[in-house]
């Protein structure tokens, strides 16, 4: 009897919706695949040479975009970096004109990211190209999500069944709606916490509470999302000290959850806002591998995008 064949993979990562299991359980083996290569004294493979990869940020970034450009380049594709401050959009040029410009340069994938919700879904249109989202505003970061899950799995094995608990400001949050697609469909179980004005009123595949005890309780890993100050000044949010003393996640607080149940947080951090000082740089946080294991899951992003098979 012949092997069965390998998943074929989207031609784009917008969201989570045109995936299935088998996919991004390929995706992430494959993940698995580059950390070795990222081991290695030579950090390098020709996959991906002579593609042209661009990354196009409208928003500012230092993980996403550095992470995503050292993956193309240890998989040997030629890649173009697009900061919107020093280009002609600061002369009112638009995102399209933009990005249909750069594809008459020869571009080959395009990884995008924009302050405005559903851009990446209008370049896939436009461009009819590999489509890689780094973020649209509130609405998705796929590949944080994957690096999450990925990160997790290296510490709790299988997420089938797990409960993951996230806390801070849900609402606003791409990182959280992007982790609440994707852990489900890996058999995680995610509950999500904050104050009620920085929940939505639904998010499908999550449970919404705002007593953190009841999040936190029996959880096998614990993810902190960063406090934009900014909501204080909307209104949402009475006092940091306040937001502090209700939901800081501390080592009181993680006692809360299963024994040596990991902290991760998608960064920037706020330290001492989001989680105490002390707890972010114990054993228990995954904070800085969360960071490394990026480029490992970005360099199979774009080998599934561009080349599309295992």
């Amino acid at each position: 009897m012949s092997e069965p064949s390998p998943p074929s993979f989207p031609k784009h990562l917008l969201d989570f919706k045109d995936w299935n299991r088998a996919q991004l359980e390929s995706l992430l083996e494959t993940a698995q695949m580059m950390q070795e290569v990222l081991a290695r004294p030579v950090k390098k493979v020709p996959a991906l040479s002579g593609f042209t990869v661009a990354t196009v940020f409208f928003e500012p970034s230092t993980r996403t975009r550095i992470s995503f450009e050292l993956a193309a380049r240890r998989m040997s594709a030629d890649v173009v970096s697009f900061v919107s401050s020093a280009s002609s959009t600061v002369k009112g040029e638009t995102h399209r004109d933009t990005l249909r410009t750069l594809d008459q340069m020869g571009i080959d994938a395009y990884i995008l990211r924009t302050d405005a919700a559903g851009v990446p879904h209008q370049a896939h249109r436009w461009l009819r190209k590999p489509v890689i989202n780094a973020g649209d505003g509130w609405r998705a970061h796929p590949t944080q999500a994957l690096l999450d899950a990925f990160t997790l799995r290296e510490r709790l094995g299988s997420l089938e069944g797990k409960k993951i608990a996230i806390v801070g400001d849900i609402l606003h949050s791409r990182v959280a709606r992007s982790n609440a697609e994707l852990l489900p469909m890996l058999g995680a179980c995610v509950v999500a916490c904050g104050p009620s004005t920085l929940l939505p009123g639904h998010l499908p595949g999550v449970r919404l509470t705002t007593n953190l005890r009841e999040a936190l309780e029996e959880a096998d890993a614990v993810m902190a999302l960063r406090l934009q100050k900014e909501r204080m000044d909307r209104g949402l949010l009475p006092s940091l000290p306040e937001y502090i003393a209700g939901y800081q996640i501390t080592e009181a607080r993680l006692a809360w959850a299963k024994p040596e149940a990991p902290l991760l947080h998608p960064g920037p951090m706020n330290r001492d806002v989001e989680i105490e000082g002390t707890l972010a740089d114990s054993p228990r946080s995954l904070v800085e591998r969360q960071v490394a294991n990026g480029q490992a899951v970005r360099m199979a992003v774009l080998y599934h995008v561009l080349v599309g098979k295992r």
